[in-house]
């Protein structure tokens, strides 16, 4: 699945990387905690989350994370999108909350981390 198949699963809007939407994540991980992101995200996953500072921007890159959807209608500051337009780190936001979105992508098919080896 795709991040424009994701974006259309749960109606979100880009913020940023609307050049990068075919790229397809090997899975996805929900935390609002960076160290939880740090220690259980696999690479090339896509990160759902309420945090919008810059930080989370630094986590996925360290991360090789493919994207960020931000939930609850969340959006960062301008600063943190043009870090993540230099970063080419695409950038979403979904009004739905983080357990509606997780559980919308799951029905979809989409796998967590922890069955990604």
């Amino acid at each position: 699945m795709t991040l424009r198949e994701i974006k259309e699963i749960i109606q979100a809007e880009v913020l940023t990387g609307e050049d990068l939407l075919d790229i397809e994540p090997t899975s996805i991980c929900g935390s609002d905690l960076l160290s939880d992101v740090l220690a259980f995200t696999k690479e090339k996953s896509l990160l759902l989350t309420g945090l919008t500072n810059s930080q989370v921007i630094r986590t996925a890159e360290m991360s090789d994370l493919i994207g960020i959807v931000f939930v609850r209608g969340k959006k960062p500051d301008s600063a943190t999108i043009e870090l993540a337009t230099i970063k080419k780190i695409p950038l979403l936001t979904s009004r739905l909350p983080m357990f509606e979105t997780c559980g919308k992508l799951y029905l979809k098919g989409a796998r967590g981390c922890s069955e990604v080896k």
